[in-house]
């Protein structure tokens, strides 16, 4: 049950095209891999997979770049997740076929445990989309907002 780092790497880099393309202007993978600190080399390979899977649509020309191919509202994180080829099942190391099953009854509630989580995550997945997490992102940072200095009280302490 691992997330693998291109799981993470793709959704870390459609939050940021998401968040940084204004009124849909498109966004460079160069801004992406120096904002996200991921290989640009990577990044094209994520994105020419997120393109194929209908994620993202390329802008070409001067200020071209990717663009969302939906509303940030329409896009599932399992969308993203699938569209790189990233499969998250917690099961599907125990789900074998029936000549490899070990029949205990432990191995039976394990294994019953770990398809009711497997789906719980589909589910998770499949609900939460692109804007969910912005709107999240958003309310937030609202929430923890830094506090505002004060120059005469940095002025105070520098002296």
């Amino acid at each position: 049950m691992r997330l693998t780092s291109k799981g993470r790497y793709a959704i870390s880099a459609i939050l940021d095209l998401t968040a940084n393309s204004n009124n849909g202007a498109p966004v460079r993978l160069q801004e992406i891999s120096t904002r996200q600190k991921i290989s640009l080399h990577y990044l094209e390979q994520l994105f020419r997979k997120l393109r194929t899977g209908g994620v993202v649509k390329s802008v070409r020309g001067p200020g071209g770049g990717y663009v969302l191919a939906r509303s940030m509202n329409d896009i599932s994180v399992q969308y993203v997740l699938e569209s790189v080829g990233e499969n998250i099942n917690p099961a599907k190391d125990i789900i074998g076929s029936e000549s490899e099953l070990i029949s205990t009854r432990e191995y039976h509630l394990s294994r019953s445990y770990f398809l009711s989580l497997a789906e719980m995550m589909k589910e998770y997945f499949a609900t939460t989309s692109l804007g969910d997490l912005v709107r999240k992102n958003v309310e937030t940072s609202v929430l923890e907002e830094p506090k505002k200095r004060n120059p005469d009280q940095d002025l105070e302490t520098n002296l």
